[in-house]
């Protein structure tokens, strides 16, 4: 079974393609062996964040980057993470129907994801769900995240390169700016540029941009001025794109930055992991009220209880 899916992945089917994504969603037990028989097919695609605060028209934007990059034959995947519904846990913007005309386009692949309240504004299955895609032969796979400010800092660990999205007109964006944000961007992007404020913002990001400390490689951080309605601005952009991207390929930036994303993986995996037996081995399902009660009782404190389990865990894996 896991075979026929993997060569079905492989293959580009996008029947197979979205089975593994909802695999991994679930969290079903064959995702690890599937992940593992893709990955010697994967590390080929680049990966763009793109993020950016509610309304600055990011859905809109990606509309046109996919149909720049449609132009230079290349295929595209789109995971547009939503916020969780609290009923259903699924994905309640539905960003793929902003971009339904692509829908139609073997080339192009578009997936809603729920974030189900992960802090990052990136679903917990996004980094899995890039390897099917990476293994599937997709040249570009785009991150469009929720977009709520500086829980967004997650991206950076998934995507290769980070395109932030800002836009005139929704309040005192200088503030918004120094908050933390800037951090997680490769490029900026002012949208709607057609609006009066646009040049202010812009100088207002380039003053921001001043203040960062520049990398020892002296990569500058380019700024684009687009409007996704008007159609303008956006060859620019993806120019500016494949552009970076070069550089940071050429630099090493590329590669420390991949570097760093199996690094927090396996972090991730090893925790996961070990949080799984040390739930299992000290039965926490069933003896979780009994802590609790202890604790409420005064019994003994939080930090006493978990220490004794820790020292209890040890104990056994020594005798063993």
């Amino acid at each position: 079974m896991i075979g026929k899916l993997v060569n079905g992945i492989i293959h580009g089917e996008t029947r197979s393609i979205a089975r593994a994504i909802s695999w991994i969603e679930n969290d079903v037990p064959q995702k690890e062996e599937l992940i593992d028989a893709l990955f010697e097919h994967t590390g080929r695609a680049q990966i763009l964040g793109i993020t950016g605060p509610p309304g600055s028209g990011k859905s809109s934007l990606l509309d046109r980057i996919i149909e720049q990059e449609r132009k230079r034959d290349k295929k595209i995947a789109v995971l547009a993470i939503d916020p969780s519904s609290p009923f259903t846990g699924g994905a309640i913007l539905g960003d793929r129907l902003r971009m339904q005309k692509h829908t139609v386009d073997a080339g192009v692949f578009i997936r809603s994801m729920a974030s189900r309240g992960h802090l990052g504004g990136v679903a917990g299955a996004t980094s899995d769900s890039v390897k099917v895609l990476d293994a599937a032969g997709f040249d570009l796979i785009v991150i469009e995240t929720i977009g709520v400010g500086q829980t967004e800092i997650e991206v950076m660990n998934i995507a290769d390169l980070v395109m932030l999205v800002l836009v005139p007109g929704l309040g005192d964006e200088i503030q918004a700016l120094k908050a933390g944000v800037m951090e997680i961007g490769d490029i900026f992007v002012v949208n709607k540029a057609d609006k009066e404020e646009a040049n202010r913002l812009k100088a207002e990001i380039e003053y921001v941009l001043h203040l960062k400390t520049e990398d020892e490689k002296g990569v500058k951080n380019p700024i684009f001025m687009t409007s996704a309605t008007e159609n303008t601005g956006i060859e620019e952009l993806v120019n500016g794109l494949h552009e970076y991207m070069q550089r940071m390929g050429e630099n090493g930036t590329l590669r420390e930055r991949r570097r760093r994303r199996v690094t927090l993986e396996l972090k991730k995996i090893i925790t996961a992991k070990i949080e799984a037996h040390v739930h299992k081995f000290l039965e926490t399902g069933n003896n979780l009220d009994v802590w609790i009660d202890q604790i409420l009782r005064k019994k003994t404190s939080p930090y006493k209880l978990i220490n004794e389990k820790v020292i209890q865990i040890l104990k056994e894996l020594k005798e063993k």
